[in-house]
């Protein structure tokens, strides 16, 4: 076996005989896997959750006469996840398994060991594959079925400090990646089961210190709008206080990164149907002086057309014919120039246009 580096990466050269070896392990694996695959769907009941089986395993399937909720089963499906984490029959058979066949056997502290352990073992897999579904799914599942415990006097102790230590796993995964959506989807359901709540005004602080070491991170932008619209709506917040600097925090990231479509998109959630006609013009002037510093900003451009559009179409009736006009044309002129710096998108600007030619 040789090895050489090209464009900073290590590249292998396999001798024949090495080569030969090498495919011939990975024969031995897929074999293992297939054999152990077929073991565990031979186990699994026909009627498992309506659950589909890929036609290879099809004589396993035939062989399947009873319904097997064993240990040995369990540790089985254990080992194939090790393989193929993405193997969703397998994780509704091992869901099955403990519902049926470990749980009724077992004390709630027992029975806590056990969830404790697929926690552990769900914790392993995400370290190498943070983005299947399958094993955040099983995770929420595993907390669902935390029986009440330690002790009558404390039925929530064990389910609090599983929340406890769910959030802290999932910010931690966040840390790693801070635009893993699963992550930020999974915390937001983790939040809303704790039994004792995380306030609001913390979330908005956590959301900021993300958004602040990352402006392009829109998970992190989108949960910050479900958390300020509980606030407003509940009236826990002053809407038009915190609403000025939401706006100085999107247009300090505008600023940093013009190009960042994360931002943008949260200004135009800022911005709504646009009731408020002060604040429309303001921000039009705004991007425009943004514009005049990033003259090939796309989406300086694409969002100054997208607001003296909103401003016509809201305030046109009550405007001058001059100033309607005005607006018309700058949204044309704009609309040009898209079409030569984004071609891709050349089609659309074009239709933009000829609605606004249509609407003038």
């Amino acid at each position: 076996m040789l090895t050489d580096v090209q464009h900073g990466i290590k590249q292998v050269k396999y001798s024949r005989e090495a080569l030969a070896a090498k495919k011939e392990r990975e024969r031995a694996k897929l074999t293992e896997y297939q054999s152990l695959t077929a073991a565990v769907l031979a186990r699994v009941s026909s009627d498992c959750d309506g659950t589909t089986t890929p036609s290879l395993y099809e004589p396993a399937l035939a062989q399947r006469k009873e319904r097997s909720w064993t240990s040995e089963s369990f540790d089985l499906t254990t080992k194939l996840l090790h393989v193929n984490p993405e193997f969703y029959t397998v994780w509704n058979y091992r869901r099955n398994i403990l519902l049926n066949g470990l749980f009724p056997e077992r004390t709630p502290t027992q029975i806590n060991d056990l969830l404790s352990d697929d926690l552990s073992l769900t914790t392993a897999f995400l370290k190498q594959h943070p983005k299947v579904y399958w094993i955040w799914n099983h995770r929420q599942w595993c907390l669902q079925q935390v029986p009440d415990g330690p002790s009558e006097a404390d039925p929530n102790g064990w389910r609090q400090s599983y929340w406890n230590k769910e959030l802290y796993v999932v910010e931690k995964m966040l840390d790693a990646d801070p635009r893993n959506f699963h992550a930020w989807t999974y915390r937001r359901y983790v939040l809303a089961q704790m039994p004792i709540k995380r306030t609001e005004q913390s979330e908005l602080a956590y959301t900021k210190r993300k958004i602040e070491a990352n402006f392009s991170n829109f998970s992190a932008w989108h949960q910050r709008s479900k958390v300020l619209t509980s606030l407003w709506a509940s009236g826990k917040l002053d809407k038009a206080k915190s609403s000025q600097e939401e706006f100085d925090l999107v247009q300090n990231a505008m600023y940093t990164d013009p190009n960042d479509q994360s931002v943008w998109i949260y200004h135009r959630w800022l911005i709504g149907p646009g009731d408020d006609r002060d604040i429309l013009e303001r921000e039009i002037v705004s991007i425009q002086e943004l514009l005049d510093e990033q003259p090939d900003s796309k989406w300086c451009m694409e969002s100054l057309v997208f607001y003296k559009r909103l401003l016509l179409n809201r305030y046109g009736d009550v405007m001058p014919s001059e100033g309607k006009r005005d607006l018309g044309n700058e949204c044309l002129d704009l609309l040009s120039k898209l079409q030569d710096i984004d071609p891709d998108r050349r089609q659309r600007y074009a239709d933009l246009a000829h609605d606004a030619l249509h609407v003038q």
